[in-house]
């Protein structure tokens, strides 16, 4: 069979055909009609729910590509976004160091990775703003299988503990086991997974415990599948997650990443101002339950939104780092020159600052309705609950103010007074110093029962 001779390409059509249309990182292209295309990379994390407000529901809102478009119009430019979502915030350094993603959120202890990293490979990075953040530390917890016969972290000595090293989740695991006397090095046996391959393993009775970061803890509570063994909030260190952003990119693109800390504030006044929506809109985007969204993103939710970066914030940062050290995860981390509070400074101009988190209130969301109510005890909030259509009932716990589910939580009476606890090592202890005032724990439904 003959096959007809094809004429080869003439050098110009040849260059046409290889040119590409747009780069795949904060660069420039000539698209089909002349028209310069920038494409900017943003990595995120869509179940690690604290990082919504630059990721998941920023993205689900369209408010950086609307902030670009205004943009564009003025410069005469076509701006795209590609955003790409990881599981943790490990890829999400890799591919920034790489030089092929521009913006990326992750955790406090991730950052200082990626502030390392970048240094190392001569790929700077910056951090500019944070996304959710607890004064505690609550959005990390260890949990256990529901039947398990664990009761505090003491009894995690010579067991399989399954966490992320390297996480906040695995930060907090180290820091709770040596308040516990337990190193962290020889007392467990720490197996280094995924947070859904940690999940399964505790599903399977694989591993003894989990500790991870939101909101796996929440969901596997929530579903039935554990148990909180311990809450992360006993450290009472902050933990937050917060934006980091290729120093190049920075410089070169300094608009567009006002941009970005434009948009990612706007999302933060739509989660704050509409908590009910925003939950049901990132469950829509995750397969999450919308009540455990709501559980660290809701109105008293575990996490607090505010891009600023608080001073606290920013000297837990400066703490985390010797932890990394020991684990030989960094050499060292300059936290000063990591971070860099001027881009959020130039996007935020003119706006008032959000209010500081305040203390947590029980809270019931009733099916149906697109707004909750808030109450001043748990004991009101069992009574209100009493006969409704319930969808969640949250409640804070007593000592740490770790909001949690109400019928998942362990439950104190004392007297007409009733308390609620996220563990049972810490309703044990209050009961254990409140034995001359009659605290005894009761189950949920006791505990209902005493409310009406």
């Amino acid at each position: 069979m003959r096959t007809k001779a094809v004429a080869p390409l003439a050098p110009l059509a040849l260059l046409l055909l290889l040119a590409p249309l747009a780069t795949a990182c904060g660069g420039d292209a000539a698209g089909a009609s002349g028209t310069k295309t920038v494409t900017v990379t943003v990595g995120y994390q869509s179940k690690t729910i604290n990082t919504v407000t630059a990721g998941t529901l920023l993205r689900s809102l369209g408010l950086f590509e609307q902030e670009l478009a205004a943009r564009g119009r003025k410069d005469g430019v076509t701006y795209k976004v590609d955003w790409q979502d990881y599981a943790t915030g490990a890829p999400i350094t890799a591919q920034m160091t790489a030089g092929k993603m521009d913006i990326g959120s992750m955790g406090d202890f991730p950052l200082l990775i990626n502030a390392a990293r970048g240094k190392e490979l001569k790929q700077p990075t910056r951090l500019v703003a944070v996304t959710g953040y607890n004064l505690r530390g609550g959005l990390n917890t260890v949990v256990t299988a529901p039947g398990s016969k664990l009761e505090s972290l003491a009894d995690l000595r010579g067991k399989k503990v399954s966490t992320s090293v390297g996480s906040a989740a695995d930060g907090t695991l180290v820091r709770a086991l040596q308040r516990a006397g337990i190193d962290p090095a020889s007392g467990i046996e720490k197996l280094n997974q995924q947070p859904s391959v940690g999940a399964s393993a505790l599903q399977a009775g694989s591993v003894d415990a989990l500790s991870q970061f939101v909101a796996w803890p929440g969901q596997l509570a929530y579903e039935g599948r554990a148990k909180a063994l311990y809450d992360g909030a006993e450290l009472n260190l902050p933990t937050f997650h917060g934006v980091t952003v290729r120093e190049k990119f920075a410089r070169e693109r300094a608009g567009v990443l006002e941009d970005f800390l434009r948009a990612q504030r706007k999302a933060t006044d739509h989660l704050r101002t509409e908590p009910v929506a925003a939950a049901e809109s990132v469950a829509k985007e995750t397969g999450l339950p919308a009540e455990v969204v709501y559980l660290y993103n809701g109105a008293n939710g575990i996490a607090t939104f505010d891009p600023a970066l608080r001073p606290e914030l920013i000297d837990a940062l400066k703490q985390d780092v010797p932890v990394l050290k020991d684990a030989k995860l960094v050499s060292d981390v300059d936290v000063d020159a990591f971070v860099d509070p001027e881009p959020l400074e130039r996007a935020a101009e003119g706006t008032q600052p959000y209010p500081t988190a305040a203390a947590a209130r029980s809270e019931l969301w009733l099916k149906g309705q697109t707004r909750t109510q808030s109450f001043d005890s748990p004991r009101e909030l069992l009574k209100a609950a009493r006969g409704a259509d319930v969808r969640a009932a949250y409640v804070p716990d007593a000592v740490t103010g770790t909001l949690w589910f109400a019928d998942k939580a362990v439950w104190v009476a004392e007297g007409p007074e009733l308390r609620a606890f996220v563990t049972p090592a810490g309703a044990k202890a209050y009961v254990d110093a409140h034995k001359a005032s009659g605290a005894r724990i009761v189950d949920f439904a006791e505990a209902g029962a005493l409310a009406s």
